[in-house]
């Protein structure tokens, strides 16, 4: 159909802002509105769509195509504009099915230039079940657009049926005739922003979003991109009637508002998740819907960025009146546009990231859905029309939306996330902290923020079954105990191997036994502290086994340490015996043991005299209560500090990794952390 062009005028700075992201990526859908809508009645399809076309005819914005002059984007009315009606029978498709080709439609990119901005597809399930799809470009309208339209669907609708009733049906189209249109809604903001109107509203803006910016660390499942990205689902969560009614007592006796009221839970989630103490949440209001453009179709809607100051000790009623004066003083300066505020404030641009807001939330309340009287036909001929809420957008202009929608005492939440940041299970977990944290804000509104539950029933369990680590373990014995355990079960197996060494199980025991023994002849026993300064070696297992056997505690020194760190754990320990190798003795004389004086035992040169003490086990007092040894930190954030600690939690854990270990019989384990 060939169009014909009756007027050509400048866009909007929303629309501005839309036809640039459309310049850029024409074949994107992150920019599609939609609304569906059971119709539960017989239709007169020719009426349908006789009732749609004059809706065009009425509204200029839904005939107008776009385009650009000498680098300005301007609006094209057309005095005609094909309309896009398509009607399908659904009559044997499941409504899964149904949903998928809903999806479908809404997925289709628009052409700006040369289609019409607006789709209409009905899907007919039967004689009296329908469901309508209206799918718009947003550089044509928003949701309250598409609550006027539906509203003039059915006014129209009945009027065309009820032709019979001609002065009634020239009444309904006469009311709805409008004085003014998108194009005077262009002027007037032009106007606005080249007058006093635009200073008071920017200095608004200036001190509200004055400072370095809060970006919201809401940690993606995924990489985020080098650039933004606009794939998107969405996740819808239906809350329970019983909530609902709790939380419309919590807004009559707060005085708030149910928009004001999840507005502020959806500020203590991400404070919750984050831990931030400051958060930019943007939500799109009306913009300059009132007086004469009340019932104009067009891009109106502009996004508010809400910044709010959060802290754990804040009750929740303390941050639903911040949240509160915070709104209502940011709706009295709504009309100054999105776009030309981020251009005055120029934030350091991150092209991965949507500008100053990262989240938004929106609240949308069908209103189009109250039931239409006609006291003229009977039941079966009114238009009877219901909601079917699945969503509003299904790409992703943000990391995160939450949009509440409202219809007929219904909340329904609407998660649209981007798919390149976050896994689908990610958002249902989301999804159910806030409707935990709205139960526990409508019992326990006074509650401090930090107090309020976000886990659901199951992760509350799954919790307490992760922290239930109790398990039956001997409690009366100790760590050598458990080897000397092994040595009777593999007396033959090899033990450790270093180098072109080894030694068995029986080898190993029967030489850290004699060490044991020559170390309770220097008086040796429990929580005595041993110092062990050896290179990785077969010595150096050697030595720990032979301290436990002895009831001491190890206490390792790593040779390689500097001289300063080895003086300080020789001092903080005060250790009676060091055990080391010969290479390591002058440089332990000449440094630390002057002011540390410790018995040194070379555990190479001096193994000739320990060699003679009997190589059975030992019994000694030592209990599992005692200490097993003595590990200091790096000291990195200042001085080192020693953490002892004693046989049984190392029981515990010893028997845990033989017990999970997916390791077969005579498997090997490099040992290559630093025994200190």
């Amino acid at each position: 159909m060939n169009t014909k062009v009756i007027e050509t005028y400048p866009l909007s700075y929303g629309q501005q802002a839309l036809w640039l992201l459309y310049q850029i990526a024409p074949e994107s859908v992150a920019y599609n509105i939609f609304i569906t809508a059971k119709i539960n009645s017989p239709l007169n399809i020719s009426a349908f769509i006789t009732v749609w076309n004059k809706i065009v005819e009425r509204h200029p914005i839904l005939r107008t195509t776009y385009t650009s002059h000498e680098g300005k984007p301007l609006q094209q009315i057309n005095e005609a504009q094909e309309l896009s009606i398509e009607l399908i029978d659904a009559s044997h498709w499941s409504e899964d099915y149904l949903k998928e080709r809903i999806f479908a439609e809404t997925d289709r990119p628009f052409n700006l230039e040369t289609d019409s901005v607006l789709r209409i597809n009905l899907f007919t399930c039967s004689e009296k079940a329908h469901v309508l799809l209206l799918t718009m470009h947003h550089i044509a309208g928003d949701m309250w657009s598409f609550d006027i339209l539906l509203k003039e669907f059915q006014a129209l609708y009945t009027a065309q049926i009820e032709s019979a009733n001609q002065e009634k049906a020239e009444s309904v189209e006469g009311s709805l005739i409008q004085n003014k249109s998108y194009i005077d809604f262009v002027r007037w903001q032009s106007e606005m922003l080249s007058d006093e109107r635009e200073e008071k509203h920017w200095q608004y803006w200036e001190k509200q979003l004055a400072g370095e910016l809060p970006i919201l660390n809401l940690l993606p499942d995924k990489p985020r991109p080098p650039r933004q990205t606009y794939q998107g689902e969405t996740l819808l969560f239906r809350l329970e009637e019983q909530l609902i009614e709790k939380l419309n007592n919590l807004a009559q006796t707060s005085g708030k508002t149910l928009y004001q009221i999840l507005l502020t839970a959806f500020y203590v989630l991400l404070y919750r998740y984050t831990n931030q103490e400051e958060i930019l949440i943007g939500s799109p209001m009306r913009g300059h819907r009132s007086g004469d453009f009340k019932a104009i179709i067009g891009y109106f809607v502009n996004l508010v960025p809400l910044r709010i100051f959060l802290e754990k000790n804040v009750k929740f009623t303390e941050l639903l009146a911040q949240v509160s004066n915070t709104v209502k003083e940011a709706q009295k300066h709504q009309d100054y546009p999105f776009s030309r505020l981020t251009e005055k404030l120029a934030p350091e641009r991150d092209p991965s990231r949507p500008p100053l807001c990262q989240v938004i939330f929106t609240w949308q309340s069908h209103r189009w859905c109250q039931p239409i009287e006609n006291s003229l036909h009977s039941r079966e001929q009114v238009l009877q029309m219901e909601p079917f809420l699945l969503g509003h957008q299904r790409g992703a202009d943000f990391d995160l939306n939450l949009a509440v929608m409202e219809a007929q005492g219904v909340l329904q939440l609407c998660w649209q996330y981007n798919t390149d940041l976050f896994e689908a299970s990610t958002i249902t977990r989301i999804a159910g902290h806030f409707v935990t944290l709205l139960e526990g804000i409508v019992a326990h509104p006074e509650a401090l923020i930090f107090q309020l539950p976000i886990l659901t029933a199951t992760e509350q369990q799954q919790l307490i079954e992760w922290n239930n680590t109790q398990i039956d373990y001997p409690v009366n014995q100790c760590l050598h105990q458990l080897f000397e355990q092994q040595v009777e079960k593999t007396p033959d197996a090899v033990a450790v191997v270093f180098e072109n060494q080894q030694l068995t199980y029986s080898q190993l025991n029967a030489k850290a036994n004699q060490l044991a023994h020559y170390l309770r002849s220097l008086g040796v026993g429990a929580d005595i502290p041993v110092g062990l300064c050896v290179e990785r070696s077969l010595e150096m297992l050697v030595g720990v086994l032979g301290i436990l056997k002895a009831g001491g505690a190890y206490v390792p020194l790593d040779p390689e340490y500097p001289v300063e760190r080895l003086s300080l754990m020789l001092s903080d320990s005060q250790v009676p015996v060091l055990l080391t190798q010969q290479k390591f003795v002058e440089t332990l004389y000449t440094t630390s043991l002057p002011t540390h004086p410790a018995h040194l035992v070379c555990l190479d040169t001096n193994w000739v005299v320990i060699q003679e003490c009997s190589g059975d086990n030992l019994i000694c007092d030592v209990q599992p209560e005692n200490l097993a040894y003595i590990i200091y930190t790096s000291g990195s954030t200042g001085k080192p500090k020693g953490i002892a600690m004693n046989h049984l939690p190392l029981v515990n854990l010893m028997l845990w990794q033989v017990q999970n270990s997916t390791m077969a019989q005579g498997g090997k384990t490099l040992q290559f952390a630093p025994i200190s």
